[in-house]
């Protein structure tokens, strides 16, 4: 791998962490990787489930995070997961993996009324729709590439560099645009947000009603939170 090569899922783990609920008490990350956010929503949250279908990545996870992490190897769609329990359901690079319908749905089941769903995914390249955006990304990519691999070769480690298991990830190409699971997410969960991101991501964040018939709803301050380029 390239020195200058840098993780855009790392690179977006703050935007993640700041659409958490005041001081949750229990968040399910689902497709935990490495565990590498998982680590980090423990420092925000009592306790962490971390989930992921892949055997290895969840033994590489286990290694990594503090005690008030569980993590288990576990498919997201056809396992038990508790109905109800969490006050965050968070992903990175997970969704793009799942039929996105069941996927949300499962997601939300597992949210405590007033919990917050929020996920990073792949979207497919939308052209000629998306072409500024991309256009700026791959200029911006080389640019903050220089800046992180200075910063590395200064500091040692950090600026965003990869996993040193990320090779090892499962990966595979994502079927929607951006466009595509806005209108799906908005389907099965009404007052979904989906944004584009500029590093090819999307943002996809939603709040869970706090009884029947109430609709979701999200303040200044929280869509303020959810630029669509940049996670500061």
């Amino acid at each position: 791998m390239s020195r200058l090569a840098w993780d855009h899922n790392e690179y977006y783990h703050r935007l993640l962490l700041r659409q958490l609920p005041a001081r949750p008490q229990r968040v399910l990350d689902v497709g935990c990787g490495a565990g590498l956010l998982a680590g980090k929503l423990a420092a925000r949250a009592d306790r962490v489930d971390a989930v992921d279908r892949d055997a290895g990545m969840v033994a590489a996870a286990a290694r990594a995070v503090p005690a008030n992490v569980s993590c288990r190897c576990a498919d997201f769609l056809l396992d038990d997961v508790p109905i109800g329990a969490y006050d965050a359901v968070v992903s990175v690079s997970a969704l793009h993996h799942m039929p996105l319908e069941p996927a949300l749905s499962r997601m939300a089941e597992a949210l405590r009324p007033g919990g917050v769903l929020a996920a990073v995914a792949l979207p497919r390249v939308d052209l000629p729709r998306e072409l500024p955006v991309e256009l700026a990304a791959a200029v911006a990519q080389r640019g903050l590439a220089v800046t992180f691999g200075i910063g590395r070769a200064v500091h040692g480690g950090g600026c965003h560099a990869h996993e040193p298991d990320s090779d090892a990830m499962p990966m595979v190409d994502p079927v929607l645009t951006t466009d595509e699971v806005r209108r799906q997410a908005q389907a099965v969960l009404p007052g979904a947000q989906v944004r584009r991101l500029l590093f090819w991501r999307y943002l996809l964040r939603w709040r869970k009603p706090l009884g029947d018939g109430q609709a979701s709803s999200t303040t200044a301050t929280e869509s303020a939170g959810t630029s669509s380029t940049s996670p500061s």
